[in-house]
């Protein structure tokens, strides 16, 4: 997937309502090679839609504070990262929504190891 590509890709999400599979749920904890992640937020991915690293489009799910196996959300941002090849989605329950800054603080746990920017609706 090029560049365009994939930056066409994710903006074709922003205001979709989507159905979400959860992988990591709130309180998983990811071990990898440098560091280890524990997931403060439900964290997965739109089934069968493939995103830059050719595995299934990453989206974090904000405003649900329980653990959850999938959810229907409405797709309200894009975290473009400059520096790796793939951008992650940000969804919320239908009706509510989140600014940049409360998007930031809530994907930091992550996001902090990459140059990204974030777009809202």
């Amino acid at each position: 997937m090029t560049y365009e590509e994939r930056k066409a890709q994710v903006k074709s999400y922003l205001g979709k309502v989507v159905k979400i599979g959860i992988d990591r749920p709130i309180g998983y904890v990811h071990k990898k090679e440098k560091y280890t992640l524990t997931y403060n937020i439900n964290y997965g991915y739109i089934p069968g839609v493939l995103g830059g690293d050719d595995e299934e489009l990453d989206v974090y799910l904000l405003g649900v504070d329980t653990p959850v196996e999938e959810y229907e959300a409405r797709i309200i941002a894009i975290v473009h990262r400059e520096n790796d090849i793939e951008d992650k989605l940000v969804a919320a329950p239908v009706g509510k929504s989140f600014t940049s800054e409360e998007i930031r603080s809530a994907v930091d746990f992550q996001e902090k190891y990459y140059i990204s920017r974030i777009e809202t609706l």
